[in-house]
């Protein structure tokens, strides 16, 4: 979907008004209108992705193009699901863009499997090599390049949040894609150092709505539960139902990205994204000039951003260390 179709307005609110454009070094852009490509894994009423995408189009901006002028940009939505990703991805690539770039591995994915010549940029991949996206972090070595979300280290980071917030949890349901390399390298990570913090780790699979609720309410019968959120498009696309049922059945939940907490969860700590989405349209705009993405190589988050809901804190019945709060980036009252 073209990006003039996507509430013009509010990006323009999102960009923060008029840039003054350079000139000499991008006159001869203007020639020749470059094409630019997004395969987003959500649906297109999402409420984190328009300052997402608000971010990668102003960081376009930075270095010189924008949309209309002096390049056109295609946005694709697969709404959370598998089917309608691969088949964006099938229709975007026929379109033959300069560029995509493609969000998450759920996206990332599908798009190679179409094409292995044009160049493809993504962010909040949690494992790229292991996914197969690039022969390794320095040397890509192929058609694809760009931002790594973590290590899967980073999951002993969660499960120590969570039993910060909630000491007495000792049952943690991990919710993940197991159809990614991430959900599966995501749930070892934990359950790796599960025993160290005396709980027992069990997967919830993200395949459907129906399963998730099924799962988590049968997860919940037994008591001292709690939830950990792993990154992937299927969490996005439930997102919603997740923060409902931890609500509805007083699981404490630590997820991986800040829409969640903004949405009602209890904590998030992970990349921040809108830097990561900024920082795409860096290589977006080298590989324009030029640049081969075999050549750049993937770079890992600079930015972490921890946040925390006040309001849902104390509908759970839980008093957040005063440490967690100095801490946290950000604090929802």
């Amino acid at each position: 979907m073209p990006f003039d179709q996507l509430k013009r307005r509010e990006f323009i609110a999102l960009l923060g008004g008029t840039i003054a454009w350079p000139r000499g070094a991008h006159a001869e852009q203007a020639q020749r209108i470059q094409r630019v490509g997004m395969l987003l894994p959500a649906r297109a009423n999402d409420s984190e992705y328009p300052s997402l995408v608000g971010a990668f189009l102003q960081g376009l901006q930075q270095s010189g193009w924008t949309d209309g002028r002096n390049i056109h940009v295609d946005i694709r939505w697969g709404g959370g699901n598998v089917d309608t990703i691969s088949k964006e991805a099938v229709e975007l690539v026929a379109l033959a863009p300069d560029v995509i770039m493609a969000a998450g591995s759920a996206a990332a994915g599908p798009l190679l499997r179409v094409t292995r010549t044009i160049p493809v940029v993504f962010t909040i991949v949690p494992d790229p090599v292991g996914a197969g996206f690039v022969d390794s972090l320095a040397r890509p070595g192929g058609n694809a390049t760009g931002f790594a979300s973590f290590e899967y280290g980073i999951g002993g980071k969660w499960l120590a949040l969570l039993k910060e917030m909630a000491p007495s949890v000792t049952r943690v349901a991990v919710l993940r894609d197991p159809r990614i390399t991430a959900g599966i390298g995501q749930f070892g990570a934990i359950q790796s150092v599960a025993p160290a913090a005396g709980v027992e780790v069990s997967p919830i699979n993200l395949h459907d709505s129906s399963g998730v609720e099924r799962d988590i309410t049968a997860f919940a019968h037994s008591g001292n539960g709690g939830l950990i959120v792993t990154s992937s498009g299927q969490s996005v696309r439930y997102r919603d139902l997740i923060i409902m049922l931890a609500a509805r059945y007083k699981l404490p939940a630590v997820y991986y990205a800040r829409a969640f907490a903004a949405g009602g969860g209890l904590i998030s700590y992970g990349p921040d994204r809108i830097d990561e989405f900024r920082r795409a349209a860096g290589y977006v705009d080298r590989i324009l000039r030029g640049a081969k993405p075999a050549e750049l190589p993937v770079q890992a988050p600079t930015k972490f951003e921890m946040v925390i809901n006040l309001k849902t804190a104390k509908a759970l019945g839980l008093a957040v260390p005063n440490a967690l709060l100095v801490s946290a980036n950000e604090v929802i009252e």
